[in-house]
């Protein structure tokens, strides 16, 4: 029998040698390229620095995190960073689900539509441009200021500020949250919404009961992309962000790129790897992953 075909048939006989040549290059290259980093980098945030020559010194040494332990900047730091993250991951749950909802469950074909372009338009645009456009927006003299001048208001001096640093992040990660929760509504039985209200449910009832537990993993998968998008993100912060606003990313960055303390960055860029860690062990405490 011809090679080929002897292996076709031992793969079509098999289903676990199927999924195995399926997955065998996206897996080879996620443990060698993506676990490898990973690896690489907490090794790394063991390694030392010299002082006088700035080479790299491979070893073992508890040096770079009782730095981050003791300096009381670095803890501010990380708390506002995970703190920020956490407010953002609510705003957003909070505005995607009456959008989500109303997508799936109430607008017909068209305003669906229309609601479905209003979330992936802004997708479409430059990051760097949606935030100097909200930049714009904040800043003392910007639009919103302007705005409410003409209606006789005071202004609002939140540009540069971990204020304008939450709502730029809620905007930018919104779809984000939407589109998960929207999906894990449609799947939702109506036949369940149904029953509810024959058992003499109010609407309120019915979706703390019936509906927030079903789309639960949607939701979850929202957050999951919303508070690791802001942990990580290091940009936003420096445009909007004004005097105090640096997250981990921004002392990565310059430990990085200015310092060329590599091992130091390594050990501050492990700490938003222990929060994601965290955050996924209670979201399947809470049986968030069971229906995915």
């Amino acid at each position: 029998m011809h090679p080929l075909k002897a292996w076709s048939s031992f793969v079509w006989r098999r289903g676990w040698a199927a999924t195995g040549a399926l997955l065998a290059l996206p897996g080879a290259w996620f443990a060698g390229l993506y676990l490898a980093a990973i690896g690489a980098m907490f090794v790394t945030s063991f390694w030392s620095v010299d002082p006088l020559s700035g080479t790299l010194i491979p070893g073992f040494s508890l040096g770079n995190f009782q730095a981050l332990l003791s300096d009381p900047i670095y803890t501010k730091i990380a708390l506002r960073t995970v703190g920020i993250a956490a407010s953002v991951t609510v705003t957003d749950i909070l505005l995607a689900w009456p959008v989500a909802y109303a997508m799936v469950r109430l607008a017909g074909p068209r305003l669906r539509a229309v609601l479905m372009a209003a979330v992936m338009v802004p997708l479409w645009s430059s990051y760097l441009a949606r935030v100097y456009a909200w930049r714009l927006i904040l800043a003392h003299n910007g639009v919103l200021n302007w705005a409410l001048i003409e209606i006789g208001l005071p202004r609002l001096h939140i540009g540069y500020s971990n204020w304008a640093m939450w709502i730029v992040f809620s905007y930018l990660w919104l779809p984000f949250m939407i589109l998960p929760i929207a999906a894990s509504v449609e799947r939702i039985a109506p036949s369940l919404l149904e029953a509810s209200s024959d058992l003499g449910e109010t609407g309120l009832r019915t979706f703390r009961r019936v509906v927030l537990p079903l789309a639960l993993p949607g939701m979850v998968a929202g957050a999951i992309f919303t508070f690791s998008l802001t942990l990580g993100d290091y940009v936003t912060p420096m445009l909007v962000g004004g005097e105090g606003s640096d997250f981990i990313g921004n002392v990565v960055y310059s430990n990085v790129g200015v310092t060329n303390n590599i091992p130091f960055a390594a050990a501050y860029a492990v700490l938003p790897l222990g929060v994601m860690a965290g955050f996924l062990l209670i979201a399947r405490r809470l049986g968030a992953f069971d229906a995915l």
